[in-house]
């Protein structure tokens, strides 16, 4: 059994001291948890999404408890741009951990502003790209559900920044694998998915939307199963690195991204209900590897095995 085991992994440029990062939208800045985690002992911290201009979101209620996770739509509320470079990211430069800004906007002029805006910016290691949005010159339609307009999205933002740029993908698709290459060829530098499944809650009493926006993103760990297959699809298809997320509660599912392809993954709503769970599962990731007698993480990596006999444990 080894004595140590190197869990260091590397996205898009991004050297990671592990590969458990925290997902934008459930945690924050990094102010709202410092207290709670180290944020030196994650892989990376993904900041809730920002746009050029601030965004008051959706007005409530905006989140819902289900069976195996939550339904929200809170509606990208953030601070824009330039309040976040000035009020939180000196905060984060104080941490031994990569940022990762996740950026979104209503039209591609607005997501390549915001790219730009953040190009060059000290402290910020890479840029998430929520293509899930609904552009609003396409009456409404999602920029990341078809291949040719995220392809298309891409390429825009490419063009503005030198950032490692990084598509979140949505679940709602037809074809991963057409999607995540598509994003790999206009220019992307690694994909994370799975972005939230669109849901819808029911107040029975009332006959009403439990949520005032009427429809709302699941999470959890209803969708992890979902979630560990797009994955798979879309690591099989592309040559660039693949994070993984969507209802990880724990190492197990963590490790299963990994087999399935992923070079990092994200924890999301796990860290409301036990925020310490990000440094649960880094643990539990190097546990495993001295269990199964491997040196690093990057050897798991994609070793799903289809066909032959099962090792004994």
């Amino acid at each position: 059994m080894p004595a140590d085991v190197d869990l260091g992994v590397n996205v898009a440029g991004i050297r990671m001291k592990n590969p458990v990062m925290v997902a934008s939208g459930t945690f924050g800045y990094g102010p709202e948890y410092a207290q709670l985690v180290d944020l030196n002992r994650l892989g990376a911290l993904v900041v809730k999404g920002i746009r050029i201009e601030p965004w008051d979101g959706n007005p409530p209620p905006r989140l819902v408890e289900v069976e195996g996770g939550l339904v929200n739509a809170v509606g990208l509320q953030n601070p824009g741009a330039d309040r976040f470079i000035a009020e939180y990211l000196p905060f984060l430069r104080c941490y031994n951990v990569p940022v990762i800004v996740n950026i979104w906007g209503r039209t591609e002029q607005e997501y390549a502003e915001v790219a730009k805006r953040f190009d060059g910016v000290p402290g910020v290691h890479g840029l998430e790209l929520n293509v899930s949005c609904p552009n609003i010159k396409e009456g409404g339609i999602s920029f990341g559900t078809d291949p040719l307009r995220a392809g298309h999205l891409v390429s825009r933002v490419r063009k503005q920044t030198r950032l490692p740029l990084i598509p979140k993908l949505p679940p709602n698709v037809s074809d991963m694998r057409a999607l995540a290459k598509a994003a790999e060829e206009a220019g992307a530098d690694a994909i994370s998915l799975i972005n939230s499944i669109p849901a819808m809650v029911i107040d029975v009493e009332t006959r009403r939307p439990a949520l005032s926006n009427v429809v709302g993103g699941l999470t959890g760990p209803a969708i992890h199963p979902v979630a560990v297959k797009l994955v798979w699809e879309a690591a099989s298809a592309v040559k660039i690195p693949v994070i993984g997320m969507g209802g990880i509660t724990d190492a197990t599912g963590a490790l299963e991204f990994i087999i399935a392809g992923a070079t990092a993954v994200a924890i999301g709503t796990a860290n409301f209900a036990e925020p310490t769970t990000p440094l649960k599962v880094v643990s539990g990731i190097e546990d495993y590897l001295k269990k199964h007698g491997l040196q690093s993480v990057n050897e798991l990596r994609g070793s799903l095995r289809l066909q032959g006999p099962v090792e004994c444990k």
